[in-house]
């Protein structure tokens, strides 16, 4: 299914077949569809505002709860002279003590909050469309500015609807399990194209105690495909870095 904004009449003329979407919500114009199997939301805008040039990029996996999380980002990017490509810096892929002092992980922390708080928002807003859609298998919920993805598989979307959601409904989110995380983190990255990343982050996260059946290769399957082009290539080249391990109470 399209994006909302992408639906146009027959006439090729600019009104929409649903002119009053933005007066409704989504579950709300969805049940007078039926049999809807495959659903991608679009919304109109990234959830989190960041300063100019800053990467911030993120793709979680929920059933009832959240189940995986990955979040990729970067003080800076920047297209790298021709001329300067394939010069490395020299680096011990360690994270260097200064991270810890001069506020750079107090920012991931900002980020890592901020994108879950993204990814628990959109999971609530999934809850009445799935009571509505009882055909549905494969739910995405995306952004127009490629910010964050929110997917459940066809397993996860059968928990979803078998177990009670977690849910605040004064904040409009669902609750976010006490988490596992583990942090890696390049001071410069070079990408594909002459592209480099500067503060380069990828943080895993996944539910402290899990009892789910996925295994550790279909966790890094997730991590490794969560993103395109050269961020995937960020993804390849950073998980191979020494990891830092956090842990992060449910909120």
């Amino acid at each position: 299914m399209k994006p909302f904004h992408n639906i146009c009449n027959s006439n090729h003329t600019n009104k929409t077949c649903l002119p009053q979407v933005s007066q409704h919500t989504v579950d709300q114009v969805l049940k007078n569809f039926h049999n809807i199997q495959n659903l991608w939301i679009e919304l109109p805008a990234a959830d989190l505002c960041t300063e100019d040039g800053v990467v911030l990029k993120w793709k979680a996996e929920f059933g009832s709860t959240l189940q995986n999380c990955i979040i990729l980002g970067g003080n800076r990017i920047d297209l790298k002279p021709v001329t300067e490509q394939g010069l490395m810096l020299e680096d011990n892929r360690s994270i260097p003590e200064s991270f810890h002092t001069n506020g750079e992980l107090k920012l991931r922390v900002v980020w890592i909050i901020s994108s879950l708080i993204a990814a628990s928002t959109r999971h609530y807003l999934l809850e009445p469309i799935i009571r509505v859609q009882p055909t549905l298998k494969t739910p995405v919920v995306t952004d127009v500015d490629g910010q964050g993805t929110l997917c459940t598989s066809s397993e996860q979307l059968r928990e979803f609807k078998e177990k009670p959601l977690a849910a605040s409904a004064p904040l409009q989110r669902t609750q976010v399990p006490a988490s596992n995380m583990n942090l890696r983190y390049a001071p410069y990255l070079e990408l594909p194209e002459g592209i480099e990343l500067q503060g380069a982050t990828l943080v895993a996260i996944k539910p402290s105690g899990d009892g789910s059946s996925t295994s550790k290769e279909e966790v890094e399957a997730f991590v490794c495909e969560a993103f395109d082009g050269p961020f995937e290539a960020a993804v390849k080249t950073l998980v191979k870095r020494r990891t830092h391990v956090l842990e992060l109470n449910g909120f």
